[in-house]
């Protein structure tokens, strides 16, 4: 019998954790999220009509609502208890929207109650203390979603049909993808100088050494670009060889640094993606399953608050929590004197929900590991640190400077050093970094006490050679940080957006950076050009700001969208009479500066090098763009489109960069690029003896490497220590997939902000803890065994369930299900896999010969094997139409950046296209579908 109130609630694990709480009289059922969304067809808004809706309910949703009206049926009251945010808040009112639709449901007592965590006394307390939902709330979420559908379903048909190859584009997306492209276009046309500096290292009177770089030459201060080349450093190096150096000015000061604030969602997506590798969605999902609840000692216990906010208060018990663990856990010195407040600065932070935090303190890490998966753990783990560190005490910092001038007064040498006095908050928690490479280098290093006029004995001087370095291209956590920098979005949004963007082959991550592809390039230009005001960030800030102001009942949801339409549909109406010709022009004028930059010598960057006469330019085609002679078909060259020689490349006349010898008289070692990345190198290789190479992992510059370290990179690996509890050596090296720890047979990659040369056993022994040994596959089922013997298999791949006999591996056919799968069917995919790609000889030893029936559906399979995976090679002619769009063949993909040097680069997989209207407009039922 169902309980006298439902509970409706979106997942089911919420459900369960909830129901644990309410008693017999209370029947708890889950939406699975939303329940209702606009058609993905047009007209499901119709601004002609006061923006009139239609809503339809998704195929999975009719069966969880039909579950939920039988539970309400005979209810006294229905209590809404989704996510206490706009978007849970749009949830309630679609689910009674729909059960008020259902016969016998209508005059139900519909209740919103919501709870920041799903603790008992907080659920408890929500109950008892309901409230009507909340109009404001429900409008800007109506608008919202009524913004994102306009400008998916107008502008989209407007780029397919303009721009081949496009896709959609999405009202947040477009401006996020202009952030990429435009920091994309700031590294190419980066062009790096040359500078120098001069290091040098004083000796005191009883033999303390100070590292000191030189900053004045004769009272000048010494400017970045002063020292440009190698002679001028070298002779300034020889000018100041024989001077007497005292101790100059000395300064000391004591500062402190302040804990960071607790977590907001945009905070929590940027520190997972540093210190954890989290993507934005993995962080949001693994907080989702943290909140929602998990089992411990036989209860359901949510562990986090809610994880979609931008408030940073904490309640009052929460505080008391963490300030009775810091005294008893670190004492009295780490708990200031009263509890700190943090207060939210943002003008368009949502509703008033407290930080994310553990939902009891008490509970630490190593209580909860044993119900945690290992990312729930490490994010938890994450959560708390930061939670105790926001109360602790100040850490406190001293600072000193050391002027060491010559007696003539013709240099003077700045040391600086900055030691931790007390750690404070720092004992617990600090904060990560968008780049490993920034910070003070000298945060650490403590000079030895000296006072103005000690004498100095210089026992080293060292010109260092440096190259400005580019912009760096934009990491998750960097491209959240600058969106709400500017206004754009909703934190709860970043996730969805990230995530659009890398489905469309708008953009992909490389080595955690995002860098935008061909076709998003050209559809962040395409909408700059024509549509300008739309991708402008003000813009869109403005809009958001517009958004929270009807959430705050300042402003009409209606007369929002009356000025919005208004603007954006005379622009789409504009855009609609231009000619595809048109648009190649417009395109290839703005990029020409982009993609052919001025030439030192002064020659056209535009001539075609094949053919001498032609003007290379933008071509089109159905696969994507590329650049192309315009004197085809006389001329066919073609080449991606890549600004000829970007960022460090720019440079290449630097490479090969010989370093010197690995010993007198020894073999040079030097630092070169390849096709696939930069490498050091040591010999040159003589007759049938390679020289020795190593990849330079992807944090080091090949400008900035000097001979110690290229040596260090060639004699890895390194042992770097022995493991307390095993005594096994722990390994630390440069393999196929970059930087790597390795103790017996369990390896761990090496995280980008960790460096190979340097990390220690015990940094070390932390990151190897959750490394597991390498096994051998098992397989999902054993179908029998082949002639020869040896067993035929079905195992788990990336890219799904796949067939191996040997060295022979097929891939398992869509239509076709693992348990269907007979041996003789695998022999035939087998057999069709090794015919179509000719594999006579490494692949062949590991099978026996064949049957005569087996030989004469090797044809036939092959077919069948082609037809079941859909795998048709589609070929473009070579034919162009007359108004430039291009049918010619894409001009083969340059390789990756990736490392070579005994390494290859691993394949990036592509995820599969939707063809729905859905998917091209942008339109989807998820959260954040901005």
């Amino acid at each position: 019998m169902p309980g006298q109130n439902v509970v409706i609630v979106e997942s089911p694990a919420k459900a369960k954790t909830i129901n644990k709480y309410l008693g017999k009289d209370y029947t708890v059922v889950a939406s699975y999220g939303h329940v209702r969304d606009l058609p993905a067809k047009d007209g499901s808004v119709r601004p002609e009509e006061d923006f009139a809706m239609d809503w339809e309910l998704g195929d999975r949703a009719k069966r969880h609502v039909e579950d939920i009206a039988k539970a309400a049926k005979g209810a006294q009251t229905i209590f809404l208890a989704t996510d206490p945010d706009r978007e849970g808040e749009a949830i309630s009112w679609h689910m009674r929207e729909v059960l008020r639709a259902k016969r016998g449901l209508k005059d139900l007592d519909f209740r919103r109650v919501t709870f920041n965590e799903i603790t008992r006394g907080a659920v408890l307390d929500a109950i008892a203390n309901p409230r009507n939902l909340n109009a404001e709330l429900i409008e800007a979420y109506l608008a919202r979603r009524a913004l994102d559908y306009l400008v998916g379903f107008t502008l989209s048909p407007v780029l397919w049909r303009k721009l081949p190859g496009s896709r959609s584009a999405g009202r947040v997306q477009s401006v996020a993808l202009r952030l990429i492209c435009e920091r994309e276009a700031e590294i190419e046309e980066f062009r790096p100088r040359e500078f120098w500096t001069i290091e040098a290292v004083f000796e005191t009177a009883d033999g303390a050494a100070i590292p000191a770089r030189l900053t004045h030459v004769d009272g000048k201060k010494l400017d970045k670009f002063d020292l440009t080349d190698e002679a001028q450093a070298k002779a300034l190096v020889e000018r100041l060889s024989g001077l007497d150096y005292a101790v100059g000015n000395v300064e000391r000061k004591q500062v402190r640094r302040n804990p960071y604030a607790p977590f907001t969602t945009s905070t929590l997506q940027q520190e997972a993606s540093r210190k954890l590798g989290f993507s934005a969605t993995q962080t949001m999902r693994t907080a989702q399953r943290l909140y929602e609840g998990v089992e411990m000692d036989g209860d359901t216990v949510g562990l986090i608050t809610y994880m979609r906010t931008d408030g940073l208060q904490l309640a009052g018990e929460a505080i008391e929590g963490a300030r009775s663990l810091i005294a008893g856990q670190f004492g009295g010195n780490y708990l200031p004197a009263s509890p700190r407040i943090y207060k939210s600065t943002a003008k368009n932070a949502q509703e008033a929900h407290e930080a994310i935090r553990p939902t009891d303190l008490s509970r630490r890490p190593i209580d909860v590991s044993r119900s945690l998966g290992s990312a729930e753990l490490k994010l938890y783990e994450l959560i708390w640190k930061r939670t105790i560190a926001c109360q602790m005490s100040s850490a406190v910092l001293d600072q000193v400077a050391v002027d060491i001038s010559a007696l003539s007064g013709a240099a003077t040498f700045r040391a600086t050093g900055s030691i931790v006095v007390f750690d404070g908050f720092l004992k617990v928690y600090e904060e990560g970094r968008d780049d490993p490479g920034e910070g003070d280098d000298n945060s650490q290093r403590k000079l030895p006490p000296v006072a103005a006029g000690d004498p100095v004995r210089r026992t080293a001087t060292t010109p260092n050679q440096h190259f400005t370095q580019p912009p760096p291209r934009y990491s998750e956590a960097s491209l959240v940080k600058r969106l709400e920098e500017l206004g754009i979005g909703r934190p709860s949004t970043y996730a969805s957006i990230l995530q659009v963007l890398q489905d469309r082959d708008y953009v992909r991550l490389d080595r955690r950076r995002f860098v935008p592809e061909n076709r998003g390039r050209l559809v962040t230009t395409f909408l700059t050009n024509f549509f300008e005001r739309y991708v402008r960030y003000d813009f869109t800030a403005e809009l958001e700001n517009q958004l929270d102001d009807i959430s705050g009942g300042r402003i009409d949801w209606k007369s929002v969208l009356s000025a919005f339409w208004r603007d954006f549909s005379g622009a789409v109406d504009g855009a609609r009479d231009l000619t595809i010709t048109q648009v190649i022009d417009a395109l290839d004028e703005a990029l020409g500066p982009h993609f052919f930059p001025p030439r030192s010598e002064g020659t056209d960057p535009r001539r075609c090098p094949s053919c001498g006469t032609g003007r290379l330019g933008l071509r089109l085609s159905r696969s994507g763009a590329f650049l192309g002679c315009s004197n085809y078909p006389d001329c066919r060259y073609t080449r991606p489109m890549a600004v000829p020689g970007d960022g460090e490349d720019a440079a290449a006349e630097a490479f090969p960069r010989e370093l010197g010898s690995a010993s007198e008289g020894g073999e040079p070692v030097s630092v070169r690029k390849g096709p696939f990345g930069y490498y050091v190198q040591r010999g040159n290789g003589e007759g049938d003896t390679k020289p020795l190479r190593v990849s330079l992992p992807k944090t080091m510059s090949p400008l900035e490497v000097d001979l110690p370290t290229a040596l260090a990179l060639l004699a890895l690996p390194r042992e770097v220590g022995r493991h307390n509890e095993s005594g096994q050596p722990i390994l630390a090296g440069i393999g196929r997939y970059g930087p790597y720890l390795k103790i017996g047979n369990a390896y761990r990659n090496l995280p980008a902000d960790e460096d190979v040369l340097t990390i220690g056993i015990n940094r070390a022994t932390e990151l190897l803890a959750d490394a597991k040994p390498r096994a051998a596959a098992e397989p999902l089922r054993t179908l029998g065994e082949h002639s020869d013997g040896q067993p035929v298999a079905v195992y788990k791949g990336r890219f799904g369930p796949y067939i191996r006999h040997g060295r022979i591996m097929a891939s398992l056919p869509k239509a076709l299900e693992v348990d269907d799968l007979t041996l003789d069917r695998a022999i035939e995919l087998l057999e069709a896999k090794a015919a179509k790609s000719g594999k006579g000889g490494k692949a062949a030893k590991g099978k026996a010969k064949t049957s005569g029936s087996a030989k004469k559906t090797t044809k036939a399979a092959s077919r069948t094997a082609r037809a079941e995976t859909g795998k048709t090679a589609q070929s473009l002619g070579d034919e162009r139409s007359t108004n430039g769009v291009a049918k010619a063949k894409t001009p083969p993909r340059t390789k990756d950046a990736g490392s070579k040097a005994g390494s290859s680069p691993t394949k990036k997989s592509r995820r599969p296209q939707s063809k729905t209207a859905s998917s091209r407009s942008g339109g989807t039922a998820s959260r954040g579908d901005d």
